[in-house]
């Protein structure tokens, strides 16, 4: 809609998407911000609670805290982005598709497991991962297909691409998409540790996005040039201005969990971003946290599965931890500080090329 305005009415500083992306963050933070009570009063009302993992005995206080609030930032992020973005640009829609496609599909796993009052009875493993396999082959086909978008790939340090993968590309942004989708779901396991690590690697991809999609800049730190795609940069910061309204709530203690409805949506736009800033590979230090998560509960499975012996106490990782009687705010925060630090580090690789 502001977008809308600069075209009609020439005013001059609606063009700027930092401008409209700064509007987008405040809009989505305040939506966020002041619709959770209202959701949460709701939720309660209406039994929409988190059920608790059986397994992790230390998690029986948290057993009557409402869950799905991803449903209300991921509505406020969509708000945003149509009132501040041109929603006409094709990675901006590519944008959308991603993060309602992914939310739709958390939704329906959060629901059947609320239904059951069971933390294991939503979706089962794979019909979730045929449904996000969908939506991933959806936005990696529009992407090639709509907006003719590049297929190169690029790795750090380098300033020239690697190759170009033609169509294969759809089937490495797909493993982008369901690593991402996952890593960041199984993160989601205390309360606000998926929350800032998501706001940091948003908040670095929507550099990277921005810096692409600008010629100048683009040229200055050698990377690849994809006009429109600096348009998305709204979507990253309106994203992250409604995680941090999200935050206010999702702090240790939590008053609401965000459910798989947030955490696929949150997983899915992470890689969205990564995709068409052309940074696929340093997603892995950028996400770093999800990828140490993930590669826990990999190491967990195989070793038993290999060697009948654990590695960890539990996985995912930050399991382990507490049951090393580690104090949750404690594993919280040092795990947000791990996230800050390594997105430092990819920030600091644009200039080493």
């Amino acid at each position: 809609m502001l977008y809308a305005f600069y075209e009609l009415f020439n005013i001059n500083i609606l063009q700027y998407i930092s401008v409209r992306a700064g509007l987008g963050f405040f809009i989505a933070f305040l939506l966020t911000f002041f619709a959770l009570p209202k959701y949460m009063a709701w939720a309660i009302a209406r039994k929409a609670k988190q059920p608790i993992n059986k397994y992790v005995p230390n998690h029986a206080s948290k057993k009557n805290t409402p869950t799905m609030g991803g449903a209300v930032f991921v509505i406020a992020t969509i708000i945003g982005v149509l009132l501040t973005a041109d929603i006409f640009n094709p990675y901006v829609i590519a944008g959308l598709m991603t993060i309602i496609g992914f939310a739709l599909v958390g939704l329906k796993d959060d629901l059947g497991k609320i239904l059951t009052g069971d933390n294991l009875k939503g979706l089962s493993s794979r019909g979730k991962m045929i449904l996000l396999f969908m939506i991933a082959t959806t936005v990696s086909a529009f992407l090639i297909l709509v907006a003719n978008f590049p297929t190169t790939i690029y790795i750090p340090f380098l300033k020239e691409p690697l190759f170009d993968m033609g169509y294969f590309a759809i089937l490495f942004w797909i493993f982008v998409f369901l690593a991402t989708t996952n890593a960041v779901n199984l993160t989601d396991g205390l309360d606000g540790l998926a929350t800032v690590p998501s706001i940091i690697a948003l908040s670095t991809l929507g550099i990277l996005v921005y810096v692409t999609g600008h010629s100048v800049f683009a040229e200055y730190l050698l990377l690849p040039n994809i006009k429109g795609v600096g348009e998305v940069a709204i979507l990253a910061t309106t994203l992250s201005g409604a995680l941090l309204g999200f935050l206010w709530y999702n702090g240790y203690p939590a008053e609401i969990f965000m459910g798989d409805t947030g955490s696929l949506a949150i997983g899915g736009m992470i890689a969205y971003l990564a995709i068409i800033a052309k940074s696929e590979i340093l997603l892995t230090l950028i996400g770093l946290i999800f990828v140490i998560e993930t590669i826990s509960v990999i190491l967990q499975v195989g070793s038993y599965k290999l060697r009948g012996k654990r590695v960890f106490l539990m996985a995912p990782i930050h399991h382990h931890f507490e049951m090393k009687k580690w104090a949750e705010n404690k594993i919280i925060v040092r795990f947000w500080m791990i996230a800050f630090m390594s997105n430092i580090i990819a920030l600091i690789t644009l200039k080493i090329r």
